[in-house]
């Protein structure tokens, strides 16, 4: 049988089809645009999602047997908000996780409502990209559609109401929503008060692995498919990135260099940092994981490369790089502002310690360095919890740099694990689809059989000493400058 994971990005959707035992039979990918209708906000209308995804499914399976497609899964960005009403027409462009308008209503929620009371209801703090605080703009800003909400729902879960007619999310998507009692799984009546909001109006809840549904008719008279196909809840991006790196069970990291960054961390049991600054949230596996967010990684490097030295071949800026742990060029990552650790929506990008003498290879070499460095910041809250590591996987556009994955496994002091397939979000979907298909028992098991790892880069003492000290500096840096932002 062949299973579809659809990963639902910032940028573009990627699909991928899966046979029963694992092999990536094709990858599809169509884009679609991205709205800046104000500094610091942004939006996608989510009938582009749709209808780009129903193209790149049909191209997808050009040429392969319809008829063995048994299940459709999901990952997505996660955060959105997406808001339907009683027509289940959509009221407004979606709000995405990297929008930044919501400071206002991010600093009431954890300053007057409290962060303890936030964490006790929820695991979590708020953060300016969560949905919660996106609700409440609405209801300040935009009080003629907050009034008109029927359904409230995340982007890839507007796809699975489109295929399959199925009112529906995950746990591990819903985790990121603040409105959702991580510990117990379910809506939290208290913060659903707090926003204004009903129960109604909130998708039902499921296990990312769980049947939600089949097909709608039209939409398998559309792409040719069987009506018994199943609609699998699907996960966040970043638990579906997870589930696709083996990042399963109890004690496992995965380091993602995508647009955003995370260091993700499955655990079999719930737990929360005292500060809240990693987030605490359900997992694709049926179990938990804390995860550290950082808003810019891969994209930092995008922006250095394309837009400052207007070159589009990364490889080439990076071959000069060579002093390794000897780089004075440090550079905060905070293109548009900062989740983990700091919580700072406010928070720039910055270069310091530039001389007459600094090159170019040094500013590149600090850009990335201060991504790793960023991610370490998250590292050192999980290690504060007693969580000891010795190794993490690594994926995401980033992932294809050598260079890259040398800095995080001595800034990290990891053993940083290469995987044959690199589709995170996509494979992990399809992972997901092939369980609730009944094709493996549980995440667990299809994780043993489909992840292979290929490589391992092993951090080196000298390096690794030489990093600890550049990080220590690193982490100065923030509090110094924090008051000019």
């Amino acid at each position: 049988m062949l299973y579809i994971g659809v990963d639902l990005g910032t940028s573009a959707v990627k699909l991928l089809l899966m046979n029963e035992d694992g092999k990536i039979e094709n990858i599809a990918s169509r884009e679609y645009p991205l709205y800046f209708p104000n500094p610091g906000w942004s939006e996608q209308n989510p009938q582009d999602w749709f209808d780009q995804s129903m193209e790149g499914i049909k191209e997808l399976l050009a040429g392969y047997p319809k008829e063995e497609v048994a299940g459709i899964s999901f990952g997505g960005q996660m955060h959105g908000l997406v808001v339907l009403d009683e027509q289940d027409q959509v009221i407004r462009p979606a709000i995405l996780w990297n929008d930044g308008r919501t400071g206002k209503e991010t600093e009431y929620l954890n300053q007057v409502i409290g962060k303890e009371r936030l964490s006790e209801y929820t695991a979590n703090i708020a953060f300016a990209g969560f949905t919660a605080p996106k609700i409440f703009w609405m209801k300040e800003h935009e009080p003629e559609n907050f009034g008109k909400i029927r359904k409230i729902m995340l982007p890839k879960d507007y796809l699975a109401y489109r295929l399959s007619g199925s009112f529906c999310t995950d746990v591990s998507d819903a985790s990121g929503m603040l409105l959702m009692d991580v510990k117990n799984r379910r809506w939290s009546e208290e913060m659903l008060k707090i926003c204004g909001i009903t129960e109604e109006m909130l998708p039902k809840l499921y296990e990312s692995y769980e049947v939600v549904g089949t097909l709608k008719a039209e939409i398998t008279k559309d792409l040719g498919l069987s009506e018994n196909v199943k609609v699998i809840a699907g996960a966040g991006d970043n638990a579906a990135a997870a589930v696709g790196t083996g990042t399963v069970g109890d004690g496992r990291c995965n380091i993602s260099l995508g647009t955003s960054g995370t260091i993700f961390i499955s655990s079999r049991n719930f737990g929360v940092d005292e500060h809240n600054a990693l987030h605490s949230f359900a997992h694709a596996d049926g179990n938990y994981h804390l995860m550290g967010c950082m808003l810019s990684a891969a994209s930092c490097n995008k922006w250095w490369s394309e837009e400052i030295l207007k070159t589009k071949d990364f490889k080439a800026e990076q071959e000069g790089i060579c002093r390794l742990g000897e780089n004075h060029v440090f550079y905060l990552p905070y293109l548009m502002g900062e989740r983990s650790p700091h919580n700072n929506p406010d928070a720039r990008a910055m270069f310091i310690g530039m001389s007459m003498d600094t090159t170019r290879e040094e500013m590149t070499q600090a850009v990335l360095e201060g991504v790793a460095f960023g991610l370490r910041d998250s590292l050192e809250v999980a290690r504060s919890l007693g969580i000891q590591l010795e190794r993490t996987k690594i994926c995401g556009g980033g992932a294809k740099s050598p260079l890259w994955k040398k800095m995080i496994a001595n800034i990290m002091n990891l053993k940083v694990d290469v995987i044959e397939s690199e589709e995170g979000p996509a494979l992990g979907a399809a992972m997901l689809a092939a369980v609730g298909c009944g094709a493996y028992p549980d995440v667990e098991t299809v994780a043993e059989k489909v992840v292979k790892v290929i490589d391992t880069i092993e951090p080196e003492a000298d390096l690794v000493q030489k990093y600890e000290e550049r990080y220590q500096e690193f982490r100065k840096i923030y509090p110094a400058v924090k008051e000019l932002f």
